[in-house]
């Protein structure tokens, strides 16, 4: 692909880092710059975010998208038709969409409020579907194994020109040992090439064993995604895309709590409601996300009252508490996914409450058998897939 073998970077993590770049070890790059400017951080978000989606085409078959933010996932999908709710939620309602670009319009959906200012990761070639797509986003930057030519002048005009795109060789092999260098000393370790195939849904532990193909795809939407998110991680996926993402978190309970918030948050958008906002004529769809945000909250300020109320030409009714739980009601067949083992059953009644159907987990709790029977009280169907998948 290249036989550029270093990349000076803008600056580090910061901007006064100034001594900042990338190498290979001596060897060719695998990555290209074909527009913009890279920083470090982009390049940790590209880097982690095309890992992500090429695991997931391959263990899917499917095209896959990412939209990464400081280092994990705000979303991650697979090509799944929309419908019209969703459609109308994600703001491409009307849209002619390719199975890639439906892809990332899952991905970005998840999460619209983390996804602003994305890196939007791709599995297959950007054509032009998906570049109109990301050019009426709020992006920093898009990596993809390649981009067609209509596809790539179409990105080349987000942002001023300054739009930052990369293209990575799909087929590059990294060296089995990584190097890190933290305060000036030097950690190595093999690379994480734990696999995410069908073998993880072989030791199912509850009563209720009946695994359903589409619960399969999610689980492995799940674990692939939690596989670089920074740890502790929950992930819940559904309908080949994830809903609701907590990351890095001291507390595994905390870690569910916060992706099962943004789950509720992700399907609260779909209230007929949300979808008939009638929004002030020239308001931005970031300030629209914004809107719709703050109309799940249970109370605002004054200040901030009048400051959504602005939003609208005609301001939404609020649903009250038992309004939220009747939707809320709707969300079934849900997948839950943990980067290890859940040590507690807490973790299973706060997911209950968004839906959760599928759990797959590492297992070996100390209470294990604590966690199996809380399960089986929901009648959830849990997988100990046998594998860790911290990252940090």
């Amino acid at each position: 692909m290249s036989e550029v073998k270093e990349l000076n970077l803008r600056y580090g993590m910061n901007p006064h880092q100034k001594q900042a770049r990338l190498t290979a070890g001596g060897r060719d790059l695998p990555i290209r710059v074909l527009n913009g400017d890279p920083g470090y951080i982009n390049l940790l978000d590209a880097l982690n975010g095309f890992q992500l989606v090429r695991e997931l085409r391959q263990a899917t078959g499917l095209p896959a998208a990412a939209s990464f933010k400081h280092v994990s996932p705000a979303g991650a999908a697979v090509y799944s038709p929309l419908s019209p709710a969703l459609a109308k939620a994600y703001f491409v309602e009307g849209m002619e969409l390719s199975g890639l670009a439906t892809a990332y319009a899952r991905a970005r959906g998840a999460d619209r409020m983390s996804s602003f200012g994305d890196a939007a990761a791709l599995s297959d070639v950007v054509d032009v579907q998906t570049a109109q797509l990301l050019r009426r986003e709020v992006s920093d930057l898009v990596v993809a194994p390649g981009y067609t030519e209509e596809a790539l002048e179409i990105l080349k005009s987000k942002k001023g020109g300054k739009y930052l795109i990369l293209e990575i060789d799909p087929d590059y092999v990294p060296d089995p040992v990584e190097t890190r260098t933290v305060f000036g000393l030097t950690l190595q370790q093999e690379r994480n090439n734990g696999v995410i195939d069908d073998s993880v849904f072989e030791k199912i532990v509850t009563r209720n064993q009946e695994l359903t193909e589409e619960a399969k795809r999610d689980m492995k939407v799940a674990l692939i995604t939690l596989k670089y998110t920074q740890s502790n991680s929950i992930c819940y996926a559904l309908d080949g895309q994830t809903i609701g993402i907590g990351a890095g978190q001291q507390s595994r309970i905390h870690c569910t709590r916060l992706a099962g918030d943004k789950a509720d948050r992700w399907f609260l958008r779909q209230h007929p409601i949300a979808l008939g906002m009638k929004f002030r004529p020239g308001l931005a769809r970031a300030e629209q996300n914004n809107a719709i945000d703050l109309w799940l909250e249970e109370e605002l300020t004054p200040v901030e009252q009048a400051s959504w109320e602005a939003c609208f030409t005609e301001v939404p009714r609020r649903l009250s508490r038992e309004e939220k739980r009747e939707w809320l009601s709707r969300l079934k067949g849900v997948s839950y996914g943990s980067d290890a083992f859940l040590p507690f059953r807490d973790n299973l009644d706060r997911a209950s409450r968004s839906g959760v159907k599928y759990v797959i987990q590492a297992g070996s709790s100390m209470r294990d058998e604590e966690v199996v029977r809380a399960a089986d009280e929901y009648g959830m169907v849990m997988v100990y897939s046998g594998i860790r998948l911290f990252h940090h």
